[in-house]
Parts: C-alpha cells; sequence; structure tokens
C-alpha cells in the first residue's frame, strides 16, 4: 500500500468515525444544557430540590434503559441502522421537551433523549472500535469522547446565548434538533460495521466495506481474524458471570462505577450553582464562568485523543486520578476557609479537576471497555459497563443537592476527593494497560486468565 493510499484510508475511516460520533455530540449537549436551563425551567414551573434533581435525573434514567436493550438492539439491527434508530429517538425526545406545557412532558421528553444517550454512550464506541485499524484505534474511539466534550461545551454557549430570552429553557433544548437531524443524514452514508456483516455471514459485503476502509485489497487477513473470534458462540449470561468473563465484567462495571463517584457530573451539571454558591451572584457571570469549564474540558480531551496511543491508557489515569483528588480537596478547602478569594479558588480547583478528568476517566472509560471484552460476550458486557456507568451517574447527580444541604460543599467535595483515592488504588492494581495491541490477543489473555492488570500484554510476554 503506498503512503499516499494508507493516508486516504485514514481519512475515510476518519470521516467515518466523526459522523458516528455526532451521537456523542448529542449525548454532551443534552446533558449539559440542563446546568443552564435548571435555572431558567423553574421560573416557568415553581419546582422543588427532588423535581430539579429529577428534571436532571430523567435523562439518566432513561440511559440506564437504554445501555440495558443497546446490545440487543446492535445485534439485532446491525450497527448502523441502530445509530438512526438514535438518531431519531433524538429527534422526539427534543421536540417533546422544547414544546412542554408542564413538568411531566419535559420529563418524557428527557426520558426519551435519555433512551437515546443510553444507546448511543454504547454503540458509537463500539462501531468506531470495529471500524478502526488498530494503530489509531485508542485515537478514533476518543473522538466519540471529544465530541461529547464539544457537545456540553456548545450547551454552555447556548445557555449563556439565550439567557435574555423569555421562556428561555425551550430555546435552549430546541437547538439539540439540529445535530440529531445531521446524525441521521449522516448515518445514511456511512457503511455497516464489518464485524456485524461477517456475524451476519454476509461475508461479500464485509469485505468490500473493509476494502474500502483500509484501502487495501488484501483484507482477507483480517477477515480471517475476525471470522475466528466468531467461531466462539454468543456467550449465554451464565457464561458471562462464570471465570474468566466475570473478572473483565466487573472490571469495566467498576470502570462505570469510578468514573461518577468521582463527581464529574455535580460539576457538568451543576456548574452554575456551585459557582452562585462560591460567590458569583448573578446567573450570568456563574454561566460565563461555567462556558470556560466547558473550553477547558474539550482542550484536555483533544490533548487526551493525540496521545492516548503514545502514552498509554494507565499513565494518563493515574496521572488524572491524583490532579482530581488535589483539585477536590483544594475546592473543599477553598468551601470551609470562605475567604475574600473563595470564588477564584472554586473556578481554579474547578478548572484543574476538569482537565485532570479529561485526560483520564473521561476518555478512558470508553476506550478501555470497547477493547477489554471478548467478541462474543463484548455485546451483552459493554451493556453492562455501560449500564453501572448510568445508574451511579444518576444516584450521584440524583443525591448531590441534598449532599450539599445536607453536608455543606466543604465535606461534599472532600468526599469525593476520598472517592478519587480509592479508584487510583483499585486502578493501580487493576487496570490493564491496552496501548498497542489487538482485541484479539486480548481476548486471548483474558481466556488464559492472565490477571487482569496483565491481559493487555502482546502474546510473548504473556507471564504465568
Amino acid at each position: 500500500m503506498t503512503h499516499g493510499s494508507h493516508t486516504h484510508s485514514v481519512s475515510y475511516v476518519s470521516l467515518v468515525s466523526i459522523i458516528a460520533a455526532v451521537a456523542g455530540l448529542l449525548f454532551g449537549f443534552d446533558t449539559g444544557i440542563i446546568s443552564g436551563a435548571l435555572l431558567f425551567i423553574t421560573k416557568t414551573f415553581p419546582v422543588s430540590t427532588a423535581m430539579q434533581e429529577a428534571i436532571v435525573g430523567s435523562v439518566l434514567f432513561g440511559a440506564m434503559f437504554g445501555s440495558l436493550c443497546s446490545g440487543k438492539l446492535t445485534d439485532t439491527f446491525g450497527r448502523k441502522r441502530t445509530m438512526l434508530i438514535i438518531a431519531s429517538l433524538f429527534i422526539i425526545g427534543t421536540i417533546l421537551a422544547t414544546l412542554a406545557g408542564d413538568i411531566a412532558m419535559i420529563l418524557l421528553g428527557r426520558i426519551i433523549i435519555g433512551l437515546a444517550i443510553g444507546v448511543g454512550s454504547y454503540t458509537t464506541p463500539l462501531y468506531i472500535a470495529e471500524v478502526a485499524p488498530v494503530q489509531i484505534r485508542g485515537k478514533l474511539v476518543t473522538l466519540n469522547q471529544l465530541a461529547i466534550t464539544l457537545g456540553i461545551f456548545f450547551s454552555y454557549v447556548i445557555n449563556y446565548a439565550f439567557i435574555q430570552f423569555d421562556g428561555s429553557w425551550r430555546f435552549m433544548f430546541a437547538i439539540g434538533v439540529i445535530p440529531a437531524i445531521l446524525l441521521a443524514l449522516g448515518m445514511f452514508f456511512l457503511p455497516e460495521s464489518p464485524r456485524w456483516l461477517v456475524k451476519q455471514n454476509k461475508i461479500e459485503k464485509a469485505i468490500r466495506i473493509l476494502q474500502k476502509l483500509r484501502n487495501s485489497n488484501n483484507v482477507l487477513p483480517e477477515i480471517h481474524d475476525i471470522k475466528n473470534t466468531l467461531r466462539t458462540k454468543q456467550a449465554s449470561l451464565k457464561q458471562i458471570f462464570s471465570a474468566p468473563i466475570l473478572s473483565v465484567l466487573l472490571l469495566g462495571m467498576m470502570l462505570g462505577l469510578i468514573q461518577q463517584v468521582t463527581g464529574i457530573n455535580t460539576i457538568i451539571y451543576y456548574a452554575p450553582t456551585i459557582f452562585q454558591l462560591a460567590g458569583f451572584e448573578s446567573t450570568t457571570s456563574a454561566i460565563v464562568a461555567t462556558i470556560g469549564i466547558g473550553l477547558i474540558n474539550v482542550l484536555a480531551t483533544v490533548f487526551a485523543v493525540f496521545y492516548l496511543d503514545r502514552l498509554g491508557r494507565r499513565p494518563l489515569l493515574f496521572a488524572g486520578l491524583l490532579g482530581m483528588t488535589v483539585s477536590l480537596t483544594g475546592l473543599s478547602l477553598a468551601f470551609y476557609l470562605q475567604l475574600d478569594i473563595t470564588k477564584w479558588l472554586a473556578v481554579g480547583c474547578t478548572f484543574i479537576y476538569i482537565i485532570s478528568f479529561a485526560i483520564s476517566l473521561g476518555a478512558i472509560l470508553w476506550l478501555v471497555v470497547s477493547e477489554i471484552f471478548p467478541l462474543q460476550v463484548r455485546a451483552t458486557a459493554m451493556g453492562f459497563a455501560v449500564f453501572s456507568c448510568w445508574f451511579w451517574n444518576f444516584i450521584v447527580s440524583g443525591t448531590f443537592l441534598t449532599l450539599l444541604a445536607n453536608l455543606g460543599p466543604s465535606l461534599t467535595f472532600l468526599l469525593y476527593a476520598v472517592l478519587c483515592v480509592l479508584s487510583l488504588v483499585y486502578c493501580y492494581f487493576f487496570v490493564p494497560e491496552t496501548k498497542g495491541i489487538t482485541l484479539e490477543e486480548i481476548e486471548n489473555n483474558i481466556h488464559k486468565r492472565l490477571p487482569l492488570r496483565e491481559i493487555g500484554q502482546p502474546i510473548y510476554y504473556a507471564v504465568d
């Protein structure tokens, strides 16, 4: 293959991944938009703290169920058609929430959006991991995380743009229809996953698509690898819960737990609320400070996209968790001491926290979860890991305002700092390095029952 054709194949695969990642953009937009919209919904419909938590949580509730049925959907309809279903759900949910005449209608619209997010947070990294060549798999799967952060950033900018309008939350929600329509249109032109086609015994079509994705006629070795891993039948639930799969399943679910209990979504959903507590009096200044968070989040994720495949998963994970621990402790101290500069300390610590999260758990969870599961259980096991993520997201964001009210901000952030330390210890002992190793090699290592930390070793390194 000439250098030119290699570049062409990379640019085509990149284009495919970018279009699929619009689902991530919607995920970010629809989870972030609530942080500003909430300040205005409460003016249209006076609601209690518990109801505010319910409005934020409704998306997460939908996402939990979406993630549970996503494995079945992608296996039955294929990755491409599932992405079209996701786009349709985004459009329906957004229209309902925008035109809502009461809180119940907002909740229904947000639950439907949540279903789309749940299925999308599973299907997008899976689809990209399956079309990407091994050398740039980390970079391309992480595009989905980059799209999520861009979505969050855009949602904060939209929050700010519509701050002066009557019923501004309706405009905030409505903008979400645009990327949803773009995703639906884009997916019509994308190829189906070659892995799924081989599984459906559509070998000729898989070869044609893979030739286009790799820009090479020599794709039979890759087709042969896929066939080999597919010979193993789809595992039953009983097999998933037996050794050696169970330990990898628990690792995926623990990563979902760790990504959430370290507090990221309290910042994403409630940043304006936190900044008002820290001393930014006006809604406008709190939302402007929040836009800063959105921007930092995007830039740090861009760094992760470029360095994940170079530096590896583990070094970034440790550096990030350490930074999160330090910044949450700082945030706790800032609220405890209540100095004149508390509000600026709060902004500084929040920025460091976001950078640390973005280069570690933000990017790595979705990537590692798309890599560690053997093919015969990948669909179901990824569903469990993503469900875990949404379940803990629901718990954490549904209890944050209550914790703030009962413990105060200082103790609340200290609690998240302690959880970061515990997470760091867990990751040190159990998370494998999966840089530069094929999905098939990882699968082999799991079946050899290597310790979790070693399943990312190339075969010849495998130790007893």
